[in-house]
């Protein structure tokens, strides 16, 4: 699904990946603390095989619940790779778009399952580990 980002002037201080929760953690230097499901970055890709190239290229993410963050990749001094379960790696998570996800999780989450239902989609509630 596709973002508008723009600027927040803050950084990370510190990215963790809990693997047993599936749970990415970012801390930012504002004391800012986002808790980052493996399942939501998945369904928030800023891949162009998900957002497309251009507006209204978008391509709903469905039957990602129970994906997982595999490990992280540096991307230069301004974003990070996720590696997910199921083979996808081409997303690139600038810390601007981090902090969006984390900020606004709520709404953003709320839109992806108002999404899903609006094209007739039941999601499925992750297995539990």
């Amino acid at each position: 699904m596709r973002l508008t980002v723009t600027p927040c002037n803050t950084w990370p201080t510190e990215i963790k990946l809990h693997q047993a929760s599936n749970v990415l953690e970012v801390s930012f230097d504002d004391g800012s603390v986002f808790q980052l499901p493996g399942e939501y970055l998945r369904v928030y890709t800023p891949s162009a095989e998900a957002v497309g190239h251009g507006p209204g290229q978008e391509t709903l993410q469905i039957g990602k619940e129970a994906v997982s963050i595999q490990h992280i990749k540096p991307v230069g001094n301004y974003a990070i790779a996720p590696v997910f379960s199921d083979g996808h790696d081409s997303g690139i998570y600038t810390f601007d778009m981090l902090y969006k996800l984390g900020s606004e999780y709520p709404i953003l989450w709320d839109n992806y399952l108002n999404k899903l239902k609006a094209a007739g989609i039941q999601r499925k509630e992750p297995l539990a580990n």
